[in-house]
């Protein structure tokens, strides 16, 4: 059974976000936000003003254009300037994922302001206080485009930058024999380049090393075995080229942030 990787590795498809607060927040002098612990997501764009938060022990200034996101188990604070009051747009949610925890965002990161999405913004906060038939349906709709918008602006693209050759064919190499032993000397003997050239040219083209690629690449097919419902754990790791249960243990947690066994279908 083989199996193609054809999204993002974050899976991307599968995020369902489900709103639980949502408000247009113009902080008064004394608004702040009392040091606890982030039980859901929160995503939080600033349009005026300035405000400091303290995300997991790093302080932030944050301003007009920034997106702040939190999540489950950050410990958050937060303050506004009394000379320059912010104002945003915040929205609590939970977020169902087929394998993941998490948007695959920063805490803190300057986009500048987009009309479109102050509009998209605009236009949930009318839906969701107006609360017509189907609301719900309509508000999760446009959370979903203006998340859309923030991964295009945020999550650095995958694809080669110039699209050089030699990148694409190691690539389409490594989707088709990702189980198989893929070093930096056997893909520089493929396309005829010397190891360190490659390793440079490969990074600046992908945005990271080969092994990393390969690395998420495995993890990702293990991902879709997995939630399949008909292999083990053990059955993913040698189909994916892992020979050592515990080093795709590793491997899969830090790439996806959870256990391989919780993406196996409960019942199965």
């Amino acid at each position: 059974m083989n199996i193609t990787v054809t999204e993002p590795f974050y899976g991307d498809g599968a995020f369902i976000p489900e709103i639980h607060y949502l408000i247009f927040r113009k902080c008064t002098v004394n608004w702040q936000i009392k040091e606890h612990i982030v039980d859901d997501h929160n995503l939080t764009y600033v349009v005026k003003g300035k405000a400091r938060y303290y995300i997991n022990g790093v302080s932030h200034e944050v301003s007009s254009g920034d997106i702040i996101y939190t999540k489950d188990g950050d410990k958050t604070s937060a303050h506004t300037y009394p000379q320059a009051l912010m104002e945003c747009v915040s929205v609590n949610f939970s977020l169902k994922h087929g394998c993941g925890e998490a948007l695959p965002f920063p805490p803190v990161k300057s986009i500048g302001l987009h009309q479109d999405i102050i509009n998209l913004f605009h236009e949930l906060i009318y839906v969701w206080f107006d609360r017509q038939s189907g609301f719900m349906i309509k508000a999760r709709g446009l959370f979903l485009l203006i998340l859309h918008r923030f991964w295009e602006l945020l999550v650095p693209k995958n694809e080669p930058a110039t699209g050089d050759y030699r990148i694409k064919k190691i690539i389409r190499y490594i989707a088709k024999q990702y189980a198989k032993k893929i070093t930096l000397k056997s893909m520089a003997l493929l396309v005829g380049l010397n190891t360190v050239y490659l390793g440079a040219l490969f990074k600046k083209e992908t945005g990271g090393t080969l092994k990393q690629y390969v690395i998420k690449t495995r993890i990702k097919n293990a991902e879709n075995f997995l939630r399949t419902g008909e292999y083990t754990v053990t059955e993913v790791a040698e189909l994916c080229g892992y020979g050592d249960i515990f080093h795709f243990y590793k491997q899969f947690k830090a790439v996806m942030g959870i256990a391989p066994s919780r993406c196996i279908p409960q019942g199965k």
